[in-house]
């Protein structure tokens, strides 16, 4: 949690969607990390960071895979964009958005077919 800004705002793919503040991205986090059972593979794919003075972004893909607490073997990508401001020479987070590529045609979450 070094990493964020005690102002994060952090949108997510599960409710209450908003969390804001380290205490509520935190207890985010440990929801995340509670619904697994044993490691979580998170690979980051096509990271793009743009830097501009003390303001930076990033965007990636990321492959979520594990087990989860109810025996599901599950893997799924989300798309990651993350703002950083850079305050007394140290960069932290302020924003994060999480969001869930969706099938068109069933408008569910899209799972890709192997990994």
């Amino acid at each position: 949690m070094s990493h964020y800004s005690p102002g994060i705002v952090y949108y997510d793919v599960v409710p209450p969607l908003r969390f804001a503040g380290t205490d509520e991205v935190r207890g985010n986090f440990v929801r995340w990390f509670d619904g697994y059972d044993g490691p979580i593979s998170l690979q980051t794919h096509d990271l793009d960071v743009a830097v501009s003075g003390d303001v930076a972004f990033a965007h990636m893909l990321h492959l979520d895979s594990g087990k989860r607490t109810n025996g599901l073997e599950t893997s799924i990508w989300v798309r990651s964009t993350v703002g950083c401001r850079r305050s007394n020479g140290a960069w932290l987070i302020t924003h994060e958005h999480i969001s869930l590529p969706i099938d068109m045609e069933t408008l569910r979450a899209w799972f890709p077919p192997e990994v």
